[in-house]
């Protein structure tokens, strides 16, 4: 069997990308599973099917490198934006993709027929324990202690259409990920499992951070980890800087950059 496929990253997040317009993949979970590995295969976070739409522009569907399907990706919606409008599948440049996490609002910055950068309306972010959905006696887990391992974290549960646990580190570079990702990952307060984001404030407008994603491992950025670690670090910047509010730059430490402007990201392609 021949499959096509687009490769494409989106501030270090690569995925493998197929044109599913006409048809989607008979198993997209095998198929993530067998391209995914790096060195032995394409290599990439996962692959992305984009589909044909009955309430949108169209939809994407993601699945994780182990074949589990995520609700949903900033980063890898940037690119299927890119793509349509690149392959002549739209003109517009502000489009309608459904996600399993709803419906989410792409603006296209063209320049010479090329899309150079894309803003995401994320939508907002939900502290929701139910929602998330987070075990926690109590609506919100905020700053609330975890055990994992043999150390104890303080993390924040948030959503920004999946679940993510963001945790303040004095040096993001220094934490054992490779260790404490899995653990965070499968943990069981966290029933779907979840993503986990180390997070050191930089600035009043900037942060630095690194993340394990569910189902991929660490990864070298992730647009919803990104907004909802900016949704974490509110209180924190009107309390120390007095601005609670504004452009967000966030960078992880093993990819490039992006901003988050109240709920929305965007990033250079």
């Amino acid at each position: 069997m021949t499959l096509k496929f687009t490769k494409m990253q989106g501030a270090g997040n690569d995925y493998i990308y197929f044109n599913c317009i006409e048809r989607e993949l008979d198993d997209p979970s095998e198929v993530s599973r067998a391209m995914s590995p790096r060195h032995y295969s394409v290599g990439a976070d996962g692959i992305v099917m984009i589909c044909r739409s009955d309430v949108a522009d169209a939809k994407m569907r993601m699945f994780n490198a182990d074949g589990s399907e995520g609700k949903m990706c900033g980063n890898a919606i940037r690119c299927v934006g890119k793509y349509l409008y690149e392959n002549a599948l739209t003109s517009k440049t502000e489009l309608k993709i459904e996600t399993l996490s709803g419906i989410r609002t792409l603006s296209l910055l063209t320049e010479n027929d090329r899309v150079v950068a894309v803003r995401v309306d994320m939508g907002r972010a939900e502290l929701d324990c139910a929602a998330i959905p987070v075990i926690y006696d109590g609506d919100r887990a905020v700053d609330v202690p975890i055990g994992v391992g043999e150390e104890t974290y303080r993390f924040t549960a948030v959503s920004m259409g999946n679940p993510h646990a963001v945790v303040f580190a004095d040096n993001v570079r220094s934490v054992p990920l490779e260790m404490i990702g899995p653990l965070f990952e499968k943990h069981t307060m966290f029933p779907e499992r979840v993503n986990t984001e180390f997070v050191r404030v930089v600035s009043e407008n900037a942060l630095e951070m690194r993340v394990w994603e569910r189902g991929s491992g660490e990864t070298y950025a992730c647009g919803t980890g990104g907004c909802g670690s900016r949704k974490r670090i509110l209180p924190f910047r009107q309390r120390y800087f007095g601005a609670a509010a504004g452009r967000c730059t966030c960078r992880a430490c093993r990819g490039e950059s992006w901003r988050d402007t109240d709920g929305r990201l965007r990033a250079r392609f």
